[in-house]
């Protein structure tokens, strides 16, 4: 087992990443208290892996809340239930919500301890390469909304996020894929050398290879970590770790957040951002193809929909980075560093947009 620390003073908390954590019944004393818990998952984690984290609460007061899979469901209904079976079952506030699953899953659970009884403990269990590597780190909670991603929520840090990477074993190929996007993310925004790595080692990582997943994941949590221990709200710095998603989540409102997978989104984005970042002149060509080339081999090639460019920029005018109703956008300078710009000429935003959205 390795252990990560998010070092946000009072808020701090310890990330652990290893195989078989799920039964670690000692690392969730350690940091829930006496109280009644409430795991929150899906239908498909649920078969899975419910039972498993029951067996390691068992001399616990526990109850399970099942949500239905998808993104199109995270949703502040679905967060409704959540509360309402917390209330039903007279939970207090030395009760805690443990997030059992991906990041529709976390993002929703988290949401629903910040708002319970204005807010109660909860753990970060994820159990998607996606998650182990992004969305559960950081205190990001929230709902989409028909007019944006992740509109409505709350920062709300964790307890603890205990990331059993056996659970990556019955993953579905194309959630590892998207996972596989955030991964690259993070070579790409924060350390050169990490991307070279992924590079080098994509194949490996296709192949569910156990130390090149740990090594990611490990990885990529030091970097978000590092960024998250200096920005918890996202005031500044923090905005890095939105490259590719203000395209990103341009693809998932446009459509109604079915058909792409977070990842599948984000890598379009990169590719987005990359480009511009080379209109602009800050990578080179050579650059901008070794990002073509790593997201193909990862399989995240896929074509932006041709919503026309004009709807794609009236989505993305809703992104929380925009001030002064001029879009900030995560760009690179070179590849390996990121940056927060809003100075770039609007025709090249345009022409980048148009190309991959459409003219229409």
């Amino acid at each position: 087992m390795q252990e990560l620390k998010i070092d946000l003073g009072a808020r701090s908390y310890p990330i652990y990443i290893g195989d078989g954590l799920l039964s670690r019944s000692d690392l969730f004393g350690r940091h829930i208290g006496s109280g009644a818990l409430a795991i929150v998952t899906n239908t498909t984690v649920a078969p899975l892996y419910l039972e498993t984290l029951k067996q390691a609460l068992s001399t616990r007061r526990v109850l399970d809340v099942v949500l239905p899979d998808g993104e199109q469901f995270k949703t502040l209904a679905t967060v409704e239930r959540v509360l309402d079976a917390l209330a039903t079952a007279r939970f207090n506030r030395d009760s805690a919500v443990l997030a059992l699953g991906g990041g529709v899953v976390g993002d929703m659970a988290g949401f629903a301890a910040s708002c319970y009884q204005r807010g109660i403990a909860f753990v970060q269990v994820p159990t998607t390469l996606l998650a182990q590597v992004d969305s559960s780190v950081g205190g990001k909670t929230g709902v989409n909304h028909p007019a944006g991603k992740n509109l409505i929520g709350a920062f709300h840090q964790p307890v603890c996020v205990i990331a059993d990477t056996a659970t990556l074993g019955t993953l579905p190929e194309r959630e590892l894929r998207s996972g596989i996007a955030e991964v690259i993310k993070h070579g790409m925004l924060g350390d050169a050398q990490f991307f070279a790595w992924i590079e080098s080692n994509i194949e490996r990582l296709l192949a569910r290879d156990r130390e090149a997943l740990a090594f990611a994941i490990r990885r990529s949590c030091e970097i978000k970590a590092s960024i998250v221990g200096i920005d918890e709200r996202e005031s500044g710095p923090r905005a890095l770790l939105n490259l590719g998603h203000t395209f990103g989540h341009a693809i998932e409102a446009a459509t109604a957040y079915s058909g792409w997978l977070h990842g599948e989104a984000v890598g379009a984005g990169l590719v987005m951002a990359s480009d511009l970042s080379q209109r602009l002149g800050w990578i080179d060509q050579s650059e901008l193809r070794r990002v073509r080339a790593l997201l193909q081999k990862a399989g995240l090639a896929r074509s932006a929909p041709q919503i026309g460019a004009q709807r794609a920029l009236e989505f993305m005018g809703m992104d929380k980075k925009v001030r002064d109703d001029r879009i900030r956008l995560v760009l690179l300078k070179p590849l390996g560093a990121a940056v927060l710009a809003a100075d770039y000429p609007a025709d090249v935003l345009r022409s980048v947009v148009t190309d991959h959205f459409g003219a229409a």
